[in-house]
Order: structure tokens, then C-alpha cells, then sequence
């Protein structure tokens, strides 16, 4: 009698078990990393939107100074990012008795908040801007002080 070759019932079903975990393992990282991109990009596109509104800022010509203004970014301009800003431009340098035409050094802080899996992310940005006093801007004074007598 001749015997036959092959695999057994039982290593088929070993092979099938080792085989459904490996792709098991596989699909869940597959899906962490999805996840994970989906995520990054949220963040990428919010930091474009801030570079591009910070860019804006530094280049308007006057921003109120120490108020809060504020906004939402297009939805069309920001991929469908649910997102929006807040900024707050103050002196950050000047020299004693700055007047019209002295040259001052401006902070623009800018706050970024956007949707992302649900929850409210945000982060913040700085920028920094040379320019001089206008005639009819009153004159700097330093946080905590009075306007000069």
C-alpha cells in the first residue's frame, strides 16, 4: 500500500490561524497609520492657514493696537478645515519719546483654533514688524503706564 503526501487537517488549520493573525496585525496597523496621516493633515493645512494669515498681518498697514481681532477662515480657502484665528498686535520696542515718524518695533500674535477628531485644537505664532509712528497715531507707551502728561 502507498502512502499519500500532503498536509494534514490539522496543519492547514495551524497555517490558516498564523495566517489570520498576520493580516489581523497588519489591518489594524494599516488603519492606525490612516488615521494617523489624516490627523497630520489637519495640522499641515492649519499651519499653512496661520502662516498665510500672519503674513497677511504683518502686511496691513494698521492693526489696532492691544484689541483682539478676530475671524474664521474660508472654508473654500481652508480644504473644509473647520478652523479660525485670534490676534493681538502690541509695541514690543520703541525708543524714549518715540513721536510721528519714529521707527517701533511691533509683536503680531496670532492664535490658531481648528476641529480635528472631534476635538479643538489650537496653536499659537509670534511675528515681528519694523514701521514707523504715523502723524496721527498717539505715541507708544509701555504696558502699565499711562499715556505720557
Amino acid at each position: 500500500m502507498k502512502r499519500q503526501r500532503g498536509f494534514s487537517l490539522l496543519e492547514v488549520l495551524v497555517a490558516t490561524f498564523i495566517m489570520a493573525v498576520a493580516v489581523v496585525a497588519l489591518l489594524s496597523n494599516l488603519t492606525t497609520s490612516l488615521r494617523n496621516a489624516s490627523r497630520l493633515t489637519d495640522y499641515d493645512r492649519a499651519a499653512l492657514l496661520a502662516r498665510h494669515k500672519m503674513d497677511e498681518l504683518l502686511l496691513t498697514p494698521r492693526l489696532p493696537r492691544m484689541e483682539v481681532i478676530e475671524g474664521r477662515f474660508d472654508p473654500s480657502q481652508s480644504s473644509g478645515l473647520d478652523a479660525g484665528w485670534r490676534a493681538r498686535a502690541s509695541i514690543f520696542e520703541f525708543l524714549p519719546g518715540a513721536g510721528p515718524g519714529s521707527q517701533i518695533l511691533e509683536r503680531i500674535e496670532l492664535e490658531v483654533q481648528f476641529q480635528n477628531a472631534g476635538k479643538l485644537k489650537s496653536f499659537a505664532m509670534e511675528g515681528f514688524r519694523r514701521r514707523y509712528l504715523l502723524p496721527d497715531e498717539p505715541p507708544p507707551v509701555l504696558p502699565g503706564q499711562g499715556p505720557p502728561q
